[in-house]
């Protein structure tokens, strides 16, 4: 018989499962044209007018699929990294993967490779965000500790930052250079099946990636050494982290652009319901995810302003102050509770 501990991760599950549903049918009602939840249930099913089967199908239904693929990509590779490194403040915004993705993506739209719904978008991006994880746990090493981590993280994304501007200030093109400015900020808004259908397949693979190996992370809690004598071949799970991390997060970035800080957020929720074991935490991390980033897209559409929030910023300004309370908490945690 299952105790309450091994029946609390299944329970979250659940209730984060509907969370999603009521969230997904709120984003596809809210806009400019408010739909009751009846009236979207009815659209997606080929009733109701014409006109709210083009604006639920055709306008909402794209962006809150690519909120929930994105958001749940997000969350699963953060409870991934924080997994592999052993670090509750890893994340792949930290770890500059999605600044590096940004920058192989605008780098593609500058030279005039690609446009915004071109396959050369997220294989650029894909590319950087495998180099620039794979730089970092180069650098710092099996053993890194967190201020080495956190430096080197900062000094990839300052590095990719300064790169994306530089491919901006070289750009002869006014336009392009707009474009990729708004780009840059975040946001699920005017995407289509196009988009979908561009993201979607490099999430998936990545979310898989991640997940195959899910065992593999408890054994690595356990310290390298021991996941070695139990079969784990770390060298080989470290590389399938990074591609998994650089497959939905290159994928992700290249039709929304930067988003950050889902993936730290959304495991430090989950712990303390489903405790520390991090192959339990990879599923409703991603489930946090997706809830977030609809929440997140949610609020941009209802906050009032003269001119549409990017859901990028939104996600920055409560991120930003998360991530600085995990910091001074895991000071504290060092310092035997002194502050």
């Amino acid at each position: 018989m299952a105790s309450a501990s091994d029946q609390r991760p299944r329970i979250v599950v659940l209730l984060l499962l509907a969370l999603v549903a009521m969230l997904t049918l709120a984003s596809l009602g809210i806009g400019p044209v408010r739909l009751a939840p009846h009236a979207v249930i009815d659209a997606l099913l080929g009733g109701g007018t014409d006109v709210q089967q083009t604006i639920v199908q055709e306008i909402r239904l794209p962006r809150t699929i690519l909120a929930i693929a994105i958001g749940a990509i997000l969350g699963l590779s953060g409870a991934a990294l924080q997994g592999l490194v052993r670090n509750p403040l890893a994340a792949p915004e930290l770890f500059g993967a999605p600044q590096s993705a940004a920058f192989g993506a605008v780098l593609m739209i500058a030279l005039a490779s690609a446009d915004v719904r071109s396959y050369a978008l997220p294989a650029a991006g894909i590319a950087m965000a495998f180099v620039s994880v794979f730089v970092l746990l180069g650098v710092t090493g099996r053993n890194a500790s967190l201020l080495l981590l956190i430096l080197a993280g900062l000094a990839i994304s300052s590095l990719a930052g300064a790169a994306t501007a530089l491919v901006m200030n070289l750009s002869s093109n006014p336009f392009i250079v707009l474009e990729i400015s708004f780009w840059l900020l975040g946001s699920l808004e005017d995407r289509s099946f196009r988009h979908v259908i561009l993201a979607l397949p490099f999430i998936v693979a990545g979310a898989i990636l991640l997940m195959s190996r899910r065992s593999a992370f408890r054994a690595l809690s356990l310290g390298e050494e021991t996941a070695q004598s139990l079969g784990v071949n770390v060298g080989a799970l470290r590389l399938s982290v990074i591609a998994g991390v650089a497959l939905g997060v290159g994928g992700a970035v290249a039709v929304t652009g930067t988003i950050g800080f889902i993936g730290l957020v959304a495991p430090h929720l989950m712990r303390p319901l489903v405790g520390h074991d991090p192959a339990r935490l990879l599923v409703p991390s991603a489930l946090a995810g997706s809830a977030l980033l609809l929440a997140a897209d949610i609020a941009v559409r209802t906050i009032p302003s003269t001119s549409n929030i990017k859901v990028g910023v939104l996600t920055s300004i409560i991120g930003v102050p998360f991530f600085l309370y995990l910091i001074v908490r895991e000071r504290r945690a060092l310092g035997g509770g002194v502050a």
